[in-house]
């Protein structure tokens, strides 16, 4: 009798374990879709940087290597 209850006592922990990993699995499957779902459907706004050929250029200040903002929208 002792026999059998410890081998239904290890298969429900066995399965216990796999439910949990299971889970955890499931869990970052779902964020990590939820990622690559913001990064391909999101588009930033546009922010106000340095242009090529602005006047206020200064040594030290940075711009944008290929903006995909037009030049007129500030």
């Amino acid at each position: 009798m002792s026999v059998a209850l410890s081998t239904r006592k290890r298969l429900t922990s066995r399965a216990a374990i796999g439910l949990i990993v299971a889970g955890l699995v499931l869990l970052l499957g779902a964020a990590n879709a939820h990622l690559v779902d913001m990064a391909v459907t999101s588009q930033p706004d546009c922010v106000a940087h340095l242009r090529q050929g602005d006047a206020g250029m200064q040594s030290g200040s940075f711009r944008a290597a290929k903006s995909a903002c037009s030049p007129g929208a500030r």
